[in-house]
């Protein structure tokens, strides 16, 4: 039933998609739940069926930083605190509610101790690191925010222009001189 989105990683055998399955756990979340808290180490790893989630560092004079916007379909996890196993810096929210799956620590050790196959799941971790290309590319504004267009044009109907601005690490004022010079083009 779930095992479709190890799709998303490789391809593996019908014995292995049923085990898959079998560590999964299906989790409804609302508005505003956190998944994963500062301070807390990462144990699980979510694919987000259904609804918008966030990466953000909150602080009293910034507010939310956003780290990463993250639509339906994709794998979330705070990296560095599940790789290394240490407190996490930043949090996981959801925006809105929604239908997540969550696979523990525990349970990927488990299935690659099963099968071989399931090393795949590092592609998890690949996805994870990607938004690094927006910031240690040294691009403009303007370019990030094309980047955005191309590679992930739903975060621009999905999420609010404030949060898109913080993600991008610009104020909203620049974004809207972005977005008003690409429209007049």
């Amino acid at each position: 039933m779930h095992s479709d989105v190890l799709n998303t990683v490789g391809s593996f055998l019908d014995w292995e998609r049923l085990l898959f399955e079998k560590e999964l756990k299906l989790r409804y979340i609302d508005k505003n739940e956190i998944l994963l808290q500062k301070g807390d180490i990462a144990a699980s790893v979510f694919f987000n069926l259904k609804g918008l989630l966030y990466q953000h560092i909150q602080s009293e004079e910034k507010g939310h930083t956003i780290l990463d916007l993250h639509l339906e379909n994709e794998w979330i996890l705070n990296h560095r605190s599940f790789v290394t196993q240490k407190p996490a810096d930043s949090c996981i929210s959801s925006f809105t509610g929604g239908l997540i799956l969550e696979l523990s620590i525990e349970s990927i050790h488990y299935l690659i101790g099963r099968s071989l196959s399931f090393l795949q799941l590092n592609k998890i971790m690949d996805n994870a690191v990607s938004r690094v290309v927006l910031f240690d590319n040294a691009l403009t504004p303007e370019e990030k925010y094309l980047y955005i267009l191309k590679n992930r044009p739903q975060l621009i109907q999905e999420f609010p222009l404030k949060m898109i601005a913080s993600y991008l690490k610009i104020t909203p004022e620049t974004l809207s001189r972005v977005r008003e010079k690409i429209i007049r083009r």
